[in-house]
């Protein structure tokens, strides 16, 4: 799912100059075992004060869009890594470490990466996830964000052109199966239209029963 305006333009600003200010690191450190083979990128040092306002910005934002939470359920967000990729970098096929983070480890459930590059600023570099449907190809305007379930392969294709900057993040959701939360988020949807049009109708409280209820036995922390 792609999600508009996550970030709007001044705060994208306030990141990118903050960012000018900070160093970066090789991102392998960060991969796993087997992921350290295909990454081939860059990462905002953390640590700083003003890296880590970046994290909390961009976690604010997200949790300030209505459709992010009820299609994520977070429970928890990973402070989000910075990745900065110039010409020639790439990320090769992988799939996210089940648990994230050091020293503590949360479940990844959802993955998410915030574009704070726009489009026009670089060439390739798109997020490819692997679907039944075949390969779906990623690449946001500047502020936007894309979410996905962490089981899936993906890879960001080489940047043959200029610089991508992305924020990247894992969420453990209340909601672990991909399929519940996509059922939950269509209830959801379903129970707010219903709102609108007849708030005192039985069917819509048969559908906030439905939604609620699911919810209550889906749940888990």
């Amino acid at each position: 799912m792609c999600i508009p305006d996550i970030l709007d333009w001044p705060t994208l600003k306030k990141i990118r100059a903050a960012i000018n200010e900070i160093g970066f690191d090789d991102g392998r450190r960060t991969a796993g075992r087997d992921a350290k083979r295909v990454k081939h990128n860059l990462e905002l040092k953390t640590g700083s004060e003003k890296a880590n306002e970046i994290q909390v910005t961009v976690i604010k934002a997200l949790q300030r869009n209505m459709t992010f939470r009820q299609a994520a359920r977070p429970f928890y967000t990973h402070p989000p890594l910075i990745s900065r990729y110039l010409e020639g970098m790439d990320y090769g096929l992988h799939v996210d470490d089940p648990l994230m983070g050091r020293p503590v480890s949360a479940r990844s459930d959802v993955s998410v990466t915030v574009a704070i590059s726009s489009p026009d600023e670089y060439d390739g570099g798109e997020l490819v996830i692997h679907t039944p449907f075949g390969e779906q190809e990623v690449k946001l305007p500047a502020g936007s964000a894309v979410i996905y379930s962490s089981n899936s392969l993906h890879r960001v294709a080489p940047v043959s052109r200029g610089e991508r900057l992305a924020a990247v993040t894992w969420v453990q959701s209340y909601v672990r199966n991909a399929q519940k939360r996509e059922i939950l988020y269509d209830l959801y949807r379903i129970r707010e239209k219903m709102s609108g049009l007849d708030p005192d109708a039985l069917e819509f409280a048969l559908a906030n029963k439905t939604y609620v209820n699911l919810l209550r036995m889906w749940s888990e922390t």
